[in-house]
C-alpha cells in the first residue's frame, strides 16, 4: 500500500525544442567572457575586473574609431577627386538657387525646356554683366590706381623715416619683407585651395563645363537623379534617406536664397558708402563684396579691407577711417541682425558653429572649403535631425524609388472600390 503522506515530487518538464523561460536562460557572454572560458579562467574574470565606466568607454571607442575611419576615407576620396567634386558642389548650389525660379515659370504655364533656357540665360547675363562692369572699370582706372599706390607708399615711407618713429630704410625694408612673408604663409592655404580647383587653364575650362552640364541636368532631371541615389541604399533605409535628403534640399535652397539677399545688402551698403565718399572703383568694390559675402567671416574681412585700402590710397587717412566705420557698421548689421534673424531661421546653425565650420573648411580645402562649410553643416544638421526624430517611420513602405519601372502615380496606394451589392 503506497504511503499517501509522502509528498509526490513534481513531474520533470518535458524537453522542448527551445530554451526555457527567460529567468532560466544562461546570460549572454561577451567575447571577453568566451575568451576567458577558453583559457580556463572564470567567465566574468575579464569583464568584472574592469570598472563599468571603462567598459562603456571601450565600447564607445571602437565604434568612434570605425566612424572616424569611414569619414577619413570619404575625405581622402573627395580630395583625390576634387576636380570633379568641387564643380558638382558648385552646380548643386546654383541649382538650389535656380530651381525656385524654374518652378515659378512652370507654375505660370511656361514649357519646361523654355523655363530652363530662360533661367540659364538669366544666370549668364547677370554673372557676366557683373564681371564685365568690374573688369571694365578696373582696366579703365588701373593706371591711376598704380600711380596713387606708389605715391601713397612713398608718403608712408617718408612718414616712417621723418616722423616720430625715426626708422631707417633698412628697418622699413625688413619690416615690409617680414609682413609680406607672413601674408604669403597665411594665405598659402587659401591660394592652394583656390588652385586646387584648377592649376591650369584646361582644368578651369573643364571645371566650368562640368558646372554648366551638371546644373543643366539637375534642372532637367533632378528628381530622377535623386531617385537613383536613394535606390543605392537598402530598401529598409530608403524612407529615411529620402526624407532626410528632401529636408536637406529645402535647407540648401533656403541658404542659397538668403545668402544672395545678405550678399546684396552687404554690397549695397559698402558700395553706397564708397560712392558717397567719392571713391573710384565703386562697382568693383560692390561686386567683390557681393562675391566675398558667400564666404562667411573670411570674405567680409578681405573685401572690406580692399575698400579701406582704396580709400587710403586715393583719399588719405581720414577717408580710410570713415570707410572703416562704414564697413564695420555693415558687418555689425549683418552679424547681429541679418545672420541671426534671416540666416539663423533659414539654416538653423549657431554662429559659433558657422565660425568653426569656416575655419575647419579653410584648413582642409582653402577657399572651396570655406565656401561650402556653412551649407554642408546646415544640410548635415537637418538630415541628422530628421533621421534621429523618427518621422520617416510613418512613411509608406512602397515609394517611387522602390519600383523605378512604374510611373510615380501608380505607386500611390488607391482605395479599393467594391462593387455595389445586388438587392
Amino acid at each position: 500500500m503506497p504511503d499517501t503522506d509522502r509528498p509526490v515530487p513534481p513531474p520533470a518538464p518535458a524537453p522542448g525544442p527551445g530554451p526555457g523561460p527567460a529567468e532560466n536562460r544562461a546570460p549572454a557572454r561577451s567575447w571577453f567572457q568566451r575568451r576567458g572560458r577558453a583559457l580556463g579562467e572564470p567567465v566574468e574574470a575579464v569583464d568584472e575586473a574592469l570598472p563599468r565606466g571603462m567598459r562603456i568607454a571601450g565600447a564607445w571607442s571602437w565604434r568612434l574609431l570605425v566612424v572616424g575611419a569611414v569619414i577619413a576615407v570619404v575625405i581622402f576620396l573627395i580630395i583625390q577627386l576634387k576636380l570633379i567634386v568641387i564643380p558638382v558642389l558648385i552646380a548643386v548650389l546654383l541649382a538650389g538657387l535656380l530651381v525656385p525660379f524654374k518652378d515659378f515659370l512652370i507654375r505660370h504655364r511656361w514649357p519646361k525646356w523654355l523655363s530652363i533656357l530662360v533661367v540659364l540665360i538669366t544666370l549668364v547675363i547677370v554673372v557676366g554683366g557683373l564681371f564685365y562692369l568690374a573688369i571694365w572699370q578696373v582696366t579703365r582706372q588701373s593706371g591711376q590706381l598704380r600711380q596713387q599706390s606708389v605715391t601713397a607708399f612713398n608718403g608712408l615711407q617718408d612718414w616712417l623715416t621723418t616722423g616720430p618713429l625715426g626708422l631707417s630704410h633698412d628697418q622699413i625694408g625688413n619690416a615690409f619683407s617680414s609682413i609680406g612673408k607672413s601674408i604669403q604663409q597665411d594665405g598659402q592655404v587659401f591660394l592652394s585651395g583656390a588652385l586646387s580647383v584648377g592649376s591650369t587653364l584646361g582644368h578651369v575650362f573643364a571645371g566650368a563645363l562640368l558646372v554648366l552640364f551638371s546644373t543643366i541636368f539637375i534642372l532637367i532631371d533632378g528628381k530622377s537623379i535623386w531617385g537613383w541615389i536613394v535606390r543605392v541604399f537598402p530598401k529598409r533605409s530608403r524612407a529615411a534617406i529620402d526624407g532626410a535628403g528632401k529636408a536637406g534640399w529645402v535647407t540648401l535652397r533656403n541658404f542659397a536664397k538668403v545668402q544672395v539677399l545678405v550678399a546684396s545688402i552687404d554690397a549695397l551698403g559698402i558700395g553706397l558708402g564708397a560712392f558717397f565718399l567719392g571713391l573710384p572703383l565703386v562697382i568693383p568694390i560692390a561686386v567683390f563684396v557681393f562675391l566675398g559675402s558667400f564666404i562667411p567671416v573670411v570674405g567680409a574681412v578681405v573685401t572690406g579691407a580692399l575698400a579701406i585700402f582704396i580709400a587710403l590710397v586715393f583719399k588719405g587717412w581720414v577717408f580710410a577711417l570713415i570707410m572703416l566705420g562704414v564697413v564695420l557698421l555693415v558687418q555689425q548689421i549683418e552679424g547681429h541682425i541679418l545672420q541671426p534673424l534671416i540666416m539663423g531661421s533659414a539654416v538653423k546653425v549657431h554662429p559659433l558653429a558657422v565660425v568653426l565650420a569656416v575655419a575647419a573648411g579653410s584648413l582642409l580645402a582653402g577657399i572651396p572649403g570655406a565656401l561650402f562649410a556653412v551649407p554642408f553643416v546646415a544640410v548635415l544638421n537637418v538630415m541628422v535631425h530628421y533621421i534621429s526624430s523618427g518621422v520617416w517611420r510613418s512613411a509608406p513602405a512602397v515609394t517611387a524609388w522602390d519600383e523605378p519601372d512604374r510611373p510615380i502615380w501608380e505607386t500611390v496606394p488607391r482605395p479599393v472600390r467594391r462593387p455595389p451589392e445586388k438587392g
